[in-house]
C-alpha cells in the first residue's frame, strides 16, 4: 500500500480528493466557536486544504500550525491564506514532528495513515500534546478497509488505543455533514500522564 509522500501530492495534484469538503465541518466549525482562548497553540496534522486553519486563522487564533505530506496542498493554503505564516506550515512525515501543542484538531488524518501505524499515531500525539492538551474532531464509524482511505474503524477500538494515553470523551456525532451523518464520532481526549 502506497502513502508516500508523492502518492499523496499527486492525488492534490489530481484533485482526487473525495475527503475534501471545500469548507470546514460543522463538528469542527461548532467546538472553535465556543473557544475563547485565542493564545492556544493548534495543530492540524495531515491538513491537506486547511479549511479548519483558515477558519482559526481568521477567528483570530494565530498560533495554528498545518502539517502535510504534500506540497501541492500547502501551496494551496498559501495562495487561499497569503497572510499565513510561512513558518507555521510543515511539509513533512506527522511522526517526526518535534514541538508540542495546546491543541490538535483531527480532521480525516487518522483514519488517512495505514492502520498499522494506529498505536504509533496515539503514541506521538500524546508526546505533542502539553499536559492537559486535547485531541479533538472526527473519526470515521464504519467497518475498518484495507485497500485504502479512509481506513474507518470504530468506538471500541478507539478506545483500546487512545485509553492507555488520554481521558477519553468520544460519542456519535450529531451535527456531520449530510454524507457523513451516522459515519462520525466526535472525540475530545484530554492528555493523562502516564507512568
Amino acid at each position: 500500500m502506497d502513502l508516500s509522500e508523492s502518492y499523496w501530492d499527486n492525488r492534490y495534484k489530481t484533485n482526487n480528493t473525495g475527503w475534501d469538503i471545500g469548507h470546514i465541518s460543522t463538528p469542527i466549525k461548532t467546538y472553535i466557536d465556543q473557544l475563547t482562548n485565542k493564545d492556544l497553540k493548534i495543530l492540524i496534522p495531515g491538513a491537506g486544504n486547511a479549511y479548519e486553519a483558515e477558519y482559526l486563522f481568521h477567528s483570530g487564533f494565530k498560533n495554528v500550525y498545518v502539517i502535510d505530506f504534500s506540497k501541492t496542498a500547502l501551496d494551496n493554503i498559501k495562495a487561499r491564506i497569503p497572510e499565513f505564516p510561512k513558518s507555521q506550515m510543515i511539509q513533512g512525515n506527522f511522526f517526526h514532528l518535534n514541538d508540542h501543542f495546546d491543541l490538535v484538531i483531527e480532521q480525516t488524518f487518522f483514519c488517512a495513515i495505514n492502520p498499522e501505524l494506529r498505536i504509533k499515531y496515539v503514541k506521538k500525539m500524546h508526546e505533542i500534546l502539553k499536559p492537559n492538551g486535547k485531541l479533538v474532531g472526527l473519526l470515521f464509524d464504519m467497518p475498518l478497509t484495507q485497500t485504502e482511505p479512509p481506513f474507518g474503524g470504530c468506538e471500541a477500538d478507539y478506545r483500546n488505543y487512545f485509553s492507555p494515553y488520554f481521558n477519553i470523551e468520544l460519542s456519535p456525532c450529531y451535527n456531520s455533514i449530510k454524507p457523513r451523518h451516522g459515519r462520525e464520532l466526535f472525540i475530545k481526549m484530554t492528555h493523562k500522564q502516564v507512568d
